[in-house]
């Protein structure tokens, strides 16, 4: 199985369900309260570990009580945790997270600790790929794919503005559709694959504007998307380095999406290959 290296972020997540999710200037009661596990980079590591794929973290919390809470999964998971930075009298990241009774999230994230993963802070293991993700600084996004040498995913969320390099050395960029009309023609430079994710509608790989592979998934009674996306760019990730072909691999990612639908919380959502693997 592959050697994946993840550079991201940590966060706890604070998520309240709630019959429906609120409109602007809303208020909406009756919310249940849930602590989980979370950060994109911590859920893309866990996901990918889950596959059976050998992973390593690279990643700050704070010197505050949220800290183990947000690292339990990732070490109960076999993770490799020994590159997690701890940095004092910062507040390891939040996410507050509502809910739908559809399934369908709302979320506002505090960085804290996860704006400290600096370039200097880095030191890459060798690893078959790299995984990054934008809820860090764009400047350690950059500098990890300035130097590393094999394969090279990135998940461009939250949509942010960007160093051009990153799009020159991708091997495969993850945008949903928000995300793609976000960057709008900054994403025909890329000269890797594109996966462009439509929700339950599925997914679409192009490359320099050829479409490589079209795949839906699975048809699942969703209780939470937390997490979907980020099990979608692991599963893709890890498939391809696999040597799946982009139509195996697209296929086998949205099954994962929809597998991470099916319970509450980011982290704890997150599927194991048989899990996907049956859906499929």
């Amino acid at each position: 199985m592959p050697s994946i290296v993840v550079v991201g972020s940590i966060n706890l997540d604070i998520v309240g369900t709630v019959p429906r999710l609120p409109e602007p200037g809303e208020t909406v009661t009756g919310a249940e309260i849930s602590r989980f596990p979370g950060g994109k980079g911590a859920n893309q590591a866990l996901a990918a570990q889950r596959l059976g794929a050998d992973v390593a973290l690279l990643a700050c919390v704070g010197a505050d009580s949220d800290a183990e809470d947000a690292l339990v999964l990732l070490r109960e998971g076999g993770v490799n945790l020994e590159q997690i930075i701890t940095i004092e009298d910062v507040a390891t990241g939040v996410a507050l997270i509502a809910v739908g009774s559809s399934g369908e999230n709302q979320i506002v994230v505090g960085p804290g600790a996860n704006h400290h993963l600096r370039p200097e802070n880095l030191e890459l293991p060798d690893a078959d790929a790299l995984i990054c993700q934008l809820e860090v600084p764009v400047e350690t996004v950059a500098y990890a794919a300035s130097i590393f040498k094999g394969f090279f995913s990135v998940n461009l969320a939250p949509a942010r503005t960007i160093d051009p390099g990153i799009l020159g050395r991708a091997d495969l960029i993850i945008v949903n559709e928000t995300e793609s009309t976000w960057y709008g023609e900054k994403l025909s430079t890329c000269e890797g694959m594109i996966a462009t994710t439509f929700g339950a509608a599925g997914a679409v790989i192009s490359q320099h504007g050829t479409t490589l592979a079209k795949a839906k998934p699975p048809n699942v009674n969703a209780v939470d998307a937390t997490a979907a996306g980020d099990s979608f760019t692991a599963a893709l990730t890890v498939a391809l380095v696999e040597g799946q072909s982009p139509q195996q691999a697209l296929s086998f990612a949205c099954a994962a999406g929809a597998a991470a639908t099916l319970r509450p919380g980011a982290q704890t959502s997150i599927p194991t290959r048989a899990e996907i693997e049956a859906l499929l």
